[in-house]
């Protein structure tokens, strides 16, 4: 009876394990082979540049895109490292590859915007290339609101019992520049006279020219406060 039970066991194991899906193993050297695939190297201007394919896909109308998929009509080479060669500068690339990886335009204060976006648009990367734009016009902008500004001064003469009221009363916007004595000629029993001098920043107007006058005196009489 015991022999019997184990073969009867033994059937149940057989038919159980026939029955089950077969699962196709991979070799290594086939998983090394996808892996690598994943990964491409590119020679920009004699630097190279390690990143995944995935990246280099994000925008499907860009150069680097058909440089994925092989495009005949590239007609790109490649290096004695296997790295596809582009002749670009390589400091403009940097930008361009950390913008496709995270989403991010991130520029170094030694590089132009000007020159990033020669780039995105040599490699015709669409979204980029719009942001880029936008920020040179944005910077473009300000610029012209600060140049649209002058710097206007002020000189009020007052007496010794004076300044103290003089300065604390001063409208908003005007600053205290210089107090320069200008009554060293004088009787003790008479008080000093001070020229004071502010400033403050007006807009590029008419209104504002007809005080640029002030400018020129506050300047002339600071040198010669300092030549006293």
């Amino acid at each position: 009876m015991a022999t019997n039970n184990i073969s009867i066991t033994s059937s149940v194991i057989n038919e159980t394990t026939s029955s089950l899906p077969h699962i196709p193993t991979q070799s290594p050297r086939l998983t090394h082979e996808k892996r690598s695939n994943q990964w491409i190297k590119l020679n920009v201007g004699g630097t190279h540049f390690m990143t995944t394919r995935i990246t280099l896909c994000r925008d499907q109308n860009s150069f680097l895109y058909r440089l994925c998929q092989e495009d005949h009509d590239l007609n790109s080479d490649k290096d004695e490292t296997g790295a596809y060669l582009i002749d670009r500068d390589p400091s403009y690339f940097g930008p361009i590859l950390n913008y496709l990886r995270h989403g991010k335009l991130i520029i170094d204060k030694d590089l132009s915007e000007e020159g990033v976006l020669e780039e995105a648009e040599f490699y015709n990367i669409t979204e980029l290339i719009k942001l880029l734009k936008q920020r040179i016009t944005e910077r473009n902008n300000n610029k012209k609101v600060d140049n649209s500004r002058k710097h206007v001064y002020r000189v009020l003469q007052c007496h010794e019992d004076e300044l103290t009221h003089v300065v604390s009363t001063l409208s908003d916007g005007w600053k205290f520049e210089q107090l320069i004595n200008i009554g060293s000629n004088y009787n003790y029993e008479e008080q000093a006279e001070f020229l004071c001098v502010v400033s403050r920043d007006y807009p590029n107007s008419n209104a504002s020219d007809r005080r640029i006058g002030s400018t020129d005196k506050a300047k002339l009489i600071q040198q010669k406060a300092a030549n006293m």
